[in-house]
């Protein structure tokens, strides 16, 4: 533990450091920080996708500077230092988990999971449980939060066999809006109907629909780009070649993942 401490008191000093004597840093502010966050957020999810453990050990090591960053630029005006940041992260955890630190009981994961929502709606006073779902989330992921929040109130279907239904129910409609010519609305408002039942679905198996979507196109892409490496290699654009042959190469990336 105290070798941990030290390890963190160490970035303290040097963020201290960069800040007092480093032009760049100097000039940082939360605002002009937050796309970068954004990015290392990103690459380390994509480091966790590949299940590197190198690269997630450097990319937590980038996510950590920045959470310092913010509160070393936070202390400056008196809003808040590190130190505050970790109480406050601390007493949540301690109060969101009264199984742990009190008399509650639970039989199992989701019972957890469900009085964490319920305490926090308690704790912000939201007038809506889905307050707490960010409105600049990616689609797929705010989809899935929110089920995840309705469900944690009881607002839920009772089994998966019961959602799958729902995806084939969403489907037909998808299909009998797209062969009645429907206006390019309603078939947005299908497909949106129907990707919500997936996700949801998604949700009921214990598959998280972002991460499967982001291994479907790291799958798509590095298949692609065979395809694009077989074609240079006989010298041809891509768009010369047949789409019967594309389809041979597509099947040869394939297998090779095998």
């Amino acid at each position: 533990m105290e070798e941990k401490i030290a390890a963190f008191r160490k970035l303290l000093e040097v963020m201290d450091e960069l800040r007092a004597r480093c032009p760049w840093d100097q000039k940082q502010t939360l605002e002009s920080l937050r796309y970068l966050t954004i990015e290392e957020t990103y690459e380390l999810s994509e480091s966790i996708l590949k299940k590197d453990m190198e690269s997630i050990r450097k990319e937590l090591g980038d996510l950590m500077l920045h959470l310092v960053f913010y509160s070393k630029i936070a202390s400056e005006s008196g809003a808040f230092d590190i130190g505050d940041v970790l109480k406050t992260i601390t007493a949540k955890l301690i109060h969101r988990h009264p199984h742990i630190f009190s008399d509650v009981k639970v039989k199992d994961a989701k019972e957890v999971r469900d009085n964490w929502e319920k305490i926090k709606l308690k704790e912000k006073g939201n007038h809506s449980v889905l307050s707490g779902v960010p409105s600049g989330l990616p689609a797929v992921v705010k989809a899935y939060r929110i089920q995840e929040k309705a469900a944690g109130v009881g607002f839920d279907w009772e089994n998966p066999g019961q959602v799958w239904k729902k995806v084939m129910e969403e489907l037909q409609e998808l299909k009998e809006t797209i062969d009645s010519d429907a206006p390019h609305s309603r078939k947005e408002h299908e497909m949106g109907d129907l990707l919500f039942a997936l996700i949801n679905y998604g949700r009921f198996i214990e598959v998280n629909p972002e991460d499967a979507l982001e291994r479907t196109n790291q799958r798509f892409i590095t298949r692609f780009r065979y395809i694009e490496e077989k074609a240079a290699a006989q010298g041809k654009p891509l768009h010369e070649l047949t789409l019967e042959t594309m389809d041979r190469y597509w099947n040869e990336a394939k297998n090779l993942e095998k």
